[in-house]
C-alpha cells in the first residue's frame, strides 16, 4: 500500500478507523473485506437492523450518530440508488440525484458539527461526469460533459467539496465495475441465457475495473496524498464489444445477437442513452502517476478472472 499520509491519523495498533456508508452494496462488501484484512476497524453504516460493526443511520432524514464521525480517520461514501435500474422515469431520475445529495451531505454535516472531522473523505462519483466524448481521450482534468448524469454527478460532488476545510477530500469516479454483481450482473445473467450481444455498433468506449481493483483503489487512496477528482478505470480502454464478446467467451455462450441503438434508445430512453450507447475513454492519469498498481491491467484479464473462479 501507499505510504501513510500527513492527513492520516493511525490508530494505537497501527490501523486506521474508517466509517463506511454503503458497506453491504456490491463494492462496500469487498472494500469492508480489503480494509479488514489490512487491520483497519470498520464501522459499517446501514438503514436496516444493525448486525457487528454495523451502526443505523437515516441519509434521508440526515440523522447519523455523531460519535460515529467524531474523531474517525477516514469516512468512505458509497452509497445512492442503482442507475441499472431501468427505466429512467422523471421520479426515478430525481431518486438519482436526491439519494447522492442525501448520503452526502448528512455524512459533511456531521463532519462539520463534530470536534474531530475525518482527516480524510473518500466520496463516491461517477465517469457520467464525463458525458458522450466520441474521439477523445479523457483525464481528471477533462471538463463536464453533458446530459442527465453529468447533472447528476456535479451536484453530488459539490455536497462532498463541501466537507471542512481540514479534512482532505477525494472524489473517486467509477464507471462499470466487472464483478459478478451490480451493473455488470445483468450482462452475465443475459449471456447466460443466449442473450449475448453488441451494443449498438459496438465501438464505443466502457470505462472498466474490476472489482478487487476498485476496492484495491480506494484503499491506496487511504493512505495517498491525492485530492479532488480521481479516476477508477482499468488502464487500458475497452470497447462495448469487446467486453461483451469476452463475457461470452468466458462463460462459453454464442454472442450472435446485435440490438441496433434505435431499439435501445426506444426500449430504454434516457438509461440507455446515457449508460449503453455513450463512448468515453478514459486513462487514470491521477491513480498511475501516484503508483497504484492495477491486478487486472485488462478487461479481458478481469473477466476471464470471474468465471475461472
Amino acid at each position: 500500500m501507499a505510504r501513510l499520509s500527513e492527513n492520516a491519523r493511525s490508530s494505537d495498533d497501527g490501523g486506521l478507523r474508517v466509517l463506511v456508508a454503503g458497506a453491504s452494496g456490491f463494492i462496500g462488501a469487498e472494500l469492508c473485506r480489503q480494509l479488514e484484512a489490512d487491520g483497519h476497524t470498520v464501522q459499517k453504516l446501514v438503514r436496516s437492523d444493525p448486525g457487528p460493526g454495523e451502526y443505523r443511520w437515516n441519509p434521508a432524514a440526515g440523522e447519523i450518530d455523531l460519535d460515529l464521525v467524531n474523531g474517525a480517520d477516514a469516512v468512505i461514501s458509497l452509497g445512492g440508488a442503482s442507475i441499472a435500474k431501468i427505466p429512467w422515469t422523471k421520479p426515478y431520475i430525481e431518486t438519482l440525484l436526491s439519494s447522492r445529495v442525501e448520503v452526502t451531505s448528512t455524512l459533511v454535516k456531521a463532519m462539520h458539527a463534530v470536534e474531530n472531522p475525518p482527516a480524510t473523505f473518500l466520496s463516491a462519483s461517477a465517469v457520467g461526469y464525463y458525458g458522450d466524448r466520441p474521439n477523445e481521450t479523457l483525464t481528471e482534468e477533462s471538463p463536464k460533459g453533458t446530459g442527465i448524469l453529468p447533472e447528476i454527478v456535479e451536484r453530488w460532488e459539490a455536497e462532498a467539496i463541501a466537507a471542512p476545510q481540514q479534512t482532505r477530500v477525494v472524489r473517486f469516479r467509477t464507471g462499470l465495475v466487472v464483478g459478478k454483481g451490480g451493473a455488470f450482473g445483468p450482462i452475465g445473467l443475459l449471456t447466460r441465457v443466449g442473450l449475448g450481444a453488441r451494443i449498438g455498433d459496438g465501438t464505443q468506449f466502457w470505462p472498466w475495473i474490476a472489482l478487487f481493483d476498485e476496492a484495491a483503489a480506494i484503499r491506496h487512496l487511504l493512505t495517498s496524498s491525492l485530492v479532488g477528482a480521481v479516476d477508477l478505470e482499468g488502464p487500458v480502454p475497452a470497447t462495448s464489444e469487446q467486453i461483451t464478446r469476452r463475457v461470452a467467451k468466458a462463460m462459453h455462450r454464442w454472442h450472435p445477437w446485435v440490438i441496433p441503438e434505435f431499439a435501445i434508445k426506444a426500449l430504454l430512453g434516457g438509461a440507455g442513452k446515457e449508460l449503453l450507447l455513450p463512448s468515453t475513454r478514459i486513462i487514470p492519469t491521477k491513480l498511475i502517476d501516484d503508483g497504484f498498481v492495477f491486478r487486472y491491467q485488462t478487461a479481458d484479464a478481469a473477466i476471464d478472472a470471474i468465471w475461472e473462479r
